[in-house]
């Protein structure tokens, strides 16, 4: 017998390489945490009552699989919204970033914070991405700069997962921007991102990923390489914010390296392109930071459509250039200012997701063996949730089977 059956719903399991995956009427039977079965109601093997020890009523809800904000910078102090004021008023994010403002003024705002604080502002914050149908969410450091604080971050996600009961992934971003102590040399506190972070945190268990900062603001191709293959001496899959202001080859570099992702990708080249394609790297969109900072220059989204490079779409939740904490408002900027179809924006939080995060066997879709993480939403059509914005229509949600709303 089933743990539970769901019953009087619509199926967009975003199984396939594109589409949705539509079962109209259908059902789904849960095991163990784990999608046991899944079809039209009018083939299930017996009476619904037979089959499972509890029988949820979807309401002829739109039923998806839970939704997953694969970047995010959840983990974090202090606020910038006085940035956003000086950008209005002309300044770049580089000549911010330049004068001691952008990352670093986090860094010392995330430094001064407690662990308990971390936990509190994170939690606050996905409380929003959670009321929209999340059920995974990566979380990055890279706010401490220095060894005891990007700990102390990685711990605080950790302690996300234990309190909220969502899926989360940790990425050590500690080659995120050059600490005011290692000003007039980077290349030193590469030096200690590489012989002492690294090793240490792979030694705790503390992050599922290693990612990095490529870009002149932050660090070259050839520090970038660096911290790659520490993470690999230690086991760990790597990540790039790349070619975001401009092209430095980060794509490129990111699929050299096998890279799970590489994310931003406004400025990515052709070249770039075929390497992700040719590596498997997902192509992770951040429409958000697109918007704020009012970038013109889109990432190739029609040369990564036809080179088959998968496109995932994130929040890109942070204090600075993208204070995003709804993924369905992503999902919508990711139709109206990159052209992705409404179908590709739900994969791009659902299956694609789950590749840029190495869950594609876990979580991502609606099949036999995987997670049961739903999401019930009172649409007329999975387009819908690409298409409005400012409102959410989720109104259920279940991590491996389990209702939590």
């Amino acid at each position: 017998m089933w743990d539970a059956l769901w019953l009087n719903g619509h199926l967009a399991t975003m199984e396939g390489e594109a589409g949705y995956g539509i079962v109209e009427d259908g059902a789904i039977g849960v095991a163990d945490g784990r999608i046991a079965w899944i079809g039209r109601r009018a083939d299930l093997p017996g009476a619904a009552e037979t089959l499972a020890a509890r029988v949820h009523d979807a309401g002829r809800a739109w039923i998806t699989p839970g939704l997953i904000d694969c970047h995010t910078h959840l983990v974090h102090g202090g606020d910038r919204s006085r940035e956003f004021a000086l950008r209005l008023k002309g300044a770049s994010y580089e000549e911010i970033a330049r004068a001691g403002g952008g990352i670093v003024s986090t860094v010392a705002a995330t430094r001064a914070a407690s662990a308990d604080e971390l936990l509190e502002s994170a939690l606050r914050r996905l409380s929003f991405l959670r009321a929209e149908g999340v059920t995974t969410v990566e979380i990055k450091s890279g706010y401490g700069l220095e060894t005891k604080t990007e700990i102390r971050m990685l711990e605080a996600a950790g302690r996300v997962a234990a309190e909220s009961g969502l899926r989360v992934r940790r990425s050590f971003l500690g080659a995120h921007a050059v600490p005011p102590e290692f000003k007039d040399d980077p290349d030193r506190y590469i030096d200690l991102v590489c012989e002492e972070m690294i090793p240490e945190i792979a030694r705790r268990g503390l992050a599922d990923a290693v990612d990095a900062f490529g870009e002149t603001i932050a660090f070259s191709p050839e520090q970038v390489a660096r911290v790659f293959e520490a993470a690999a001496a230690h086991g760990l899959p790597v990540k790039l914010h790349a070619d975001q202001l401009s092209d430095q080859r980060g794509a490129a570099l990111a699929a050299r390296f096998d890279a799970l992702s590489a994310d931003h990708l406004e400025y990515t080249s052709a070249d770039g392109v075929a390497a992700m394609a040719a590596a498997g790297s997902v192509a992770v969109l951040l429409p958000g930071a697109f918007y704020f900072l009012r970038e013109t220059q889109a990432p190739p989204v029609a040369a990564f459509r036809e080179a088959g490079v998968p496109m995932a779409v994130a929040t890109d939740c942070n204090p600075g250039s993208a204070p995003v904490s709804s993924l369905l408002a992503t999902m919508n900027m990711a139709s109206v200012l990159f052209r992705l179809t409404p179908e590709e924006a739900l994969a791009g939080t659902t299956r694609n997701a789950a590749r840029a995060l190495g869950l594609a066997g876990e979580c991502g879709r609606l099949a036999v063996g995987l997670a049961a993480d739903l999401a019930l939403w009172s649409v007329g059509h999975p387009d819908e949730l690409a298409h409005r914005l400012g409102f959410n229509p989720c109104v259920g949600v279940a991590i491996g089977g389990r209702r939590i709303r």
